[in-house]
């Protein structure tokens, strides 16, 4: 097998087997991995040009059941201190944003069982009967069918639901025994039924992890067919297991994301605060690797830094509109032009 003939068939047919995604991973060199990116780049164009779309994030609880090894607000860590927005607080984020020219909104939060389903059904409807022309993402876990289904029925567009490793006895070395890949994966299968755009994802280098669970990944998101997919290198949190195992790399985050556009070219792909993260510089790599959405922070200042899934996340102490403003201009540095618009999945129309 040859790196370049395997991505140049990856780029015609938008496919590869198992072994022929790990045979890359094994063997791709700096040369490579630039024409793959230069690959990435030109499919993303075919379907978006060189659009990169902007969400406004609100982080609006930290509390979670869960207790993910890897993550900083697992229910466990005694040391974090808690919060939740009420919709008061919520609104005031939205409305912020809506004057900053955000047009989706993503909600996100630990599984914080405060937050029934009613609750979840008011914030959403109260965004909707105010912005009727915006989008709004959930990101807030596992639920049942029927929960999904309420939150779709009273106006949410998107869901977010990482299912971090498609490996079973991976998954489990990162998680307790009470969370279960099966379940994760029919959540998104729920969700896709249903009729949400989706957004599945995993974390690069996450502990225990090989080439072999990576190229399984890609080949889940592949079949899963999502229209959004969030790709992130693991960055340890101090109040973990993990704490002290080493920050994933930009390189294989960047190969990863390249490869990601290439199986899927009409995808919504974030370059992550992560990726800004580990280097000042990496979320404009993940955009020439084919990524093309940003979420900047619209969450108050005075909690940003209580949302800590990892250690030394950026932008903690950035105003909403000092966000907007940097965001922007880094995008068109990089040679791209920010799109405020909804930013919908090119192939997605929402069930009537």
């Amino acid at each position: 097998m040859n790196v370049i003939k395997l991505i140049d068939k990856l780029y015609q047919e938008n496919s590869l087997a198992k072994n022929e995604i790990i045979y890359i991973l094994n063997n791709i060199k700096n040369a490579e991995i630039d024409y793959l990116c230069e690959k990435a780049v030109i499919t993303r164009k075919k379907y978006y040009d060189n659009k990169v779309f902007i969400r406004g994030l609100i982080e609006f609880t930290n509390y979670c059941k869960n207790d993910c090894y890897y993550c900083g607000i697992r229910r466990s860590n005694r040391n974090i201190s808690r919060y939740r927005l009420n919709l008061d607080e919520i609104m005031s984020c939205v409305d912020l944003g809506y004057k900053l020219g955000y047009k989706t909104f993503v909600l996100q939060g630990g599984e914080d069982n405060y937050f029934t389903d009613d609750k979840i059904i008011e914030i959403v409807k109260s965004i909707k009967n105010k912005y009727n022309d915006c989008a709004i993402t959930l990101s807030i876990g596992e639920k049942s069918y029927d929960s999904y289904k309420k939150f779709f029925d009273a106006g949410a567009d998107r869901y977010l639901l990482r299912h971090e490793t498609a490996t079973k006895d991976h998954y489990e070395k990162l998680h307790p025994k009470n969370l279960k890949l099966s379940n994760r994966i029919n959540c998104l299968k729920n969700l896709k039924d249903i009729g949400y755009q989706v957004g599945a994802g995993f974390m690069i280098d996450s502990p225990y992890q090989s080439n072999e669970n990576l190229a399984e990944d890609l080949i889940f998101i592949k079949e899963l067919n999502p229209e959004m997919v969030g790709i992130g290198p693991f960055i340890s949190h101090h109040d973990t297991i993990f704490k002290d195992e080493p920050t994933g790399s930009l390189e294989k985050s960047i190969i990863i994301l390249a490869l990601t556009r290439l199986l899927l070219p009409s995808a919504l792909i974030p370059a992550t605060t992560a990726l800004g993260t580990i280097n000042p510089k990496g979320r404009e790599a993940g955009l020439n690797a084919g990524c093309n959405v940003v979420m900047p922070n619209l969450s108050p200042t005075n909690v940003r830094s209580k949302y800590a899934l990892y250690d030394n996340k950026i932008c903690t102490g950035d105003e909403a509109a000092e966000c907007r403003k940097c965001i922007e201009k880094r995008i068109n540095m990089a040679g791209y032009i920010l799109d405020t618009s909804r930013g919908d999945n090119i192939n997605w129309n929402r069930p009537l």
